[in-house]
């Protein structure tokens, strides 16, 4: 299907045309239809699938056509990361719209917080929240819900992983609990997420979109090797692609740590993600690295879900992720859009059992390459021999939550279709569109 054939608004479809939104992906051929029907929806799609667009553009369609004074949609999501990126989807996609949008969430300064009230009390349109920092706002009692029509958990299993059931549970008790529509993507199906489904969905629809396997286009390859082995051999990876863009994932936050200092002494241009760092700092290396200003990206699993960034080259796992689906979801961060890619995989003694459940999970024995000749032998892959799996390897935990971005409202046609590029740098701007929104909305309503 193509985009016109939803019978989008004329004006949502203005800004679909300028990002150059033509062909439908699977997800939004299946979902997009059983959402403008106002039925609910647990849909079970892996990140890299366009399931955001699926959600957000009969959202915003609904919003058009039927505006109403108030927060009309709350999406609810594990990370800053993903709250700031489907934030920004908004710039695009509302850029011939009056519908605002404001991403909420931790680890910011008291601007910030001021900044995510406004927003809040003024009612944004839609809220993309972690549940945490959706709370906190909340206890502050000024938070009003009565307006709420949508409610949509992007990544719940994501979600559930990370602790938040108890937390999304006191979010859904204070929406309306009639006539309220609800959104339930994830990218796998586990029991606790049909448990969760049943406890805050009616009647949901339900449909599967490649659960769990990665895009054809990446070229998976895995190397054997004893730990003291891998920063010699990740170090020989990157110099064979050195104006490529790179991310390396590893599960163990002081890995990231180590592994950072080591090529940086060997003067690669190297960022680092973790937990420890400062907000404002890994939004400042994120955006160095979407504008390949640094060409290699060390990050935990922070980033492994959600973020859509362009043309990533290859992703190296420094270590086997604990959990199937991670590995998926790391790798998955290359060949997006029917492109291609490689992905590395440095697998340990320990980790062979672990990696063997993966091959499994994908349905695909993974290329085991030969170590260069100047690292000498590896391990033999022997996932029999290694039964015992890793135990909790921490990925730096607390990155539940993120920064406020405010409101937004009706562009004049015309000034541009870099409408996402530009969502980066437009948080100053916003406390006055949020203003400007609000009278024009004022007028909307005479």
């Amino acid at each position: 299907m193509q985009f016109s054939d939803f019978g989008f608004d004329d004006e949502l479809m203005d800004s679909l045309n300028a990002m150059h939104f033509e062909n439908a992906t699977p997800v939004q051929e299946q979902a997009i239809p059983v959402i403008m029907k106002g039925s609910d929806l647990i849909a079970c799609a892996q990140t890299g699938t366009g399931k955001t667009a699926a959600y957000l553009l009969p959202v915003i369609d609904s919003i058009i056509r039927h505006p109403y004074e108030g927060i009309d949609t709350i999406v609810l999501v594990p990370t800053r990361e993903l709250s700031i990126q489907i934030d920004q989807q908004m710039e695009g996609f509302g850029y011939f719209v009056d519908v605002s949008s404001t991403a909420i969430y931790g680890g910011n300064d008291s601007r910030e917080w001021d900044r995510q009230r406004t927003s809040i009390e003024e009612g944004a349109d839609i809220i993309i929240a972690t549940p945490g920092r959706m709370l906190q706002h909340i206890a502050m009692g000024y938070v009003d819900f009565s307006s709420v029509k949508h409610l949509i958990l992007d990544e719940a299993d994501r979600m559930l992983d990370m602790g938040f059931y108890d937390d999304i549970m006191k979010v859904v008790e204070l929406l309306p609990k009639e006539g309220r529509q609800t959104l339930m993507f994830s990218a796998t199906m586990p029991p606790k997420i049909r448990q969760l489904a049943k406890a805050i969905l009616q009647n949901p629809q339900e449909i599967n979109i490649a659960i769990s396997k990665p895009a054809e286009g990446i070229h998976q390859m895995a190397y054997c090797v004893y730990d003291t082995q891998k920063n010699a051999l990740v170090r020989q990876l990157v110099s064979q692609r050195k104006d490529g863009s790179i991310i390396i994932f590893s599960g163990r936050k002081q890995s990231v740590k180590e592994l950072y200092s080591y090529l940086r002494s060997a003067h690669f241009n190297v960022g680092v993600i973790h937990s420890d760092l400062e907000q404002k700092d890994r939004e400042e290396v994120l955006l160095k690295f979407r504008n390949r200003d640094i060409n290699i990206l060390v990050a935990t699993d922070i980033i492994a879900r959600g973020i859509d960034i362009e043309k990533i080259d290859a992703v190296i796992n420094y270590d086997v992720p604990r959990d199937a689906e991670d590995y998926v979801h790391r790798i998955g961060r290359t060949a997006r859009a029917q492109t291609t890619g490689e992905a590395f995989t440095l697998i340990n003694e320990k980790d062979m059992y672990n990696f063997a459940r993966i091959e499994s999970l994908i349905e695909k024995d993974v290329e085991k390459c030969a170590l260069p000749a100047d690292l000498g032998e590896g391990p033999a892959y022997n996932p029999k021999g290694h039964r015992g799996e890793r135990g909790n390897r921490g990925n730096g935990g607390g990155d539940n939550h993120r920064r406020h971005r405010g409101g937004r409202g009706h562009r004049p046609k015309g000034q541009g279709n870099n409408a996402q590029g530009n969502a980066a740098n437009s948080n100053g701007a916003n406390a006055e569109k949020t203003q400007q929104r609000m009278h024009r909305r004022g007028d909307r309503h005479k």
